[in-house]
């Protein structure tokens, strides 16, 4: 076998070391690029075209199914989707025997998935996996998979947060801050991002800037400007603005948004 040329996509430094630093194993294995949101990927995918992708699912901007969406699902001969879902999502990899690794993995579990990858490779069945792919992203596209879980990275670990212990969300520039109980904790994700991620039937954007969990609302006060505050369990006070009030109240008393 000659060279696998190799792209790495994460938008985590440590993950990516961590992929390099298995991949010492594997002579035959070039490293040819990597990069860290799904916005560069596509235009590194496009112009070095690679064997094999090591590809973060959970990305801001665009996350890897919109990549693999955006270059196409036949460009490259093997993908390992880097992923933090939960087990009910990984049973949709594994139906379409595609792989993943879910974070934090460990050597074994990398040599497994290249190992495949690299059979993949040799065979070329670049249509089977393309079928592969575009089944993968059908099933995802008909099912609503929201998260039951969030992926918080900082410096040296990653925080996985239950989405049903959040409490309420708050947009900080290009980040968000969970707030969970008397933790917080920033993620780099854009809360219009965020909010897609999140089942719209338990979480409400109310403001702009914030999103709540609707099981913890106590009460609502209005206010003679048409805004209304909104005061959760433990007795944080939150502004509701008139602009998202009717999507609001709707999910409030019951319904679900448009």
């Amino acid at each position: 076998m000659g060279k696998i040329h190799t792209l790495i996509i994460d938008d985590e430094a440590a993950a990516r070391s961590r992929i390099r630093y298995f991949l010492g194993e594997f002579p035959e294995a070039e490293i040819i690029g990597e990069c860290e949101d799904g916005l560069q990927a596509v235009a590194l995918i496009r112009e070095q075209i690679p064997d094999l992708l090591f590809l973060d699912v959970q990305m801001p901007q665009l996350d890897g199914f919109g990549v693999i969406e955006e270059v196409g699902a036949g460009k490259v001969l093997a993908v390992i989707f880097v992923t933090a879902y939960d087990q009910f999502a990984l049973r949709a990899f594994e139906s379409h025997a595609l792989d993943y690794l879910l974070k934090p993995f460990n050597r074994e579990r990398f040599r497994q998935a290249v190992g495949r990858a690299k059979d993949q490779i040799n065979l070329a069945h670049t249509g089977e996996l393309e079928q592969r792919l575009r089944s993968l992203l059908g099933d995802l596209e008909g099912a609503p998979a929201y998260a039951t879980r969030l992926e918080i990275k900082s410096v040296g670990r990653t925080i996985f947060v239950p989405v049903e212990d959040i409490d309420w969300i708050q947009a900080e520039s290009n980040y968000s801050r969970i707030h969970v109980g008397k933790m917080h904790y920033l993620i780099r994700e854009l809360l219009g991002s965020l909010e897609s991620r999140l089942d719209p039937g338990r979480f409400a954007r109310i403001h702009r800037s914030t999103i709540v969990r609707v099981d913890r609302i106590r009460e609502m006060n209005h206010l003679v400007n048409g805004d209304q505050v909104i005061i959760l369990l433990d007795g944080t006070k939150l502004d509701m603005s008139r602009n998202y009030r009717d999507h609001a109240l709707t999910v409030l008393r019951g319904g679900r948004r448009d």
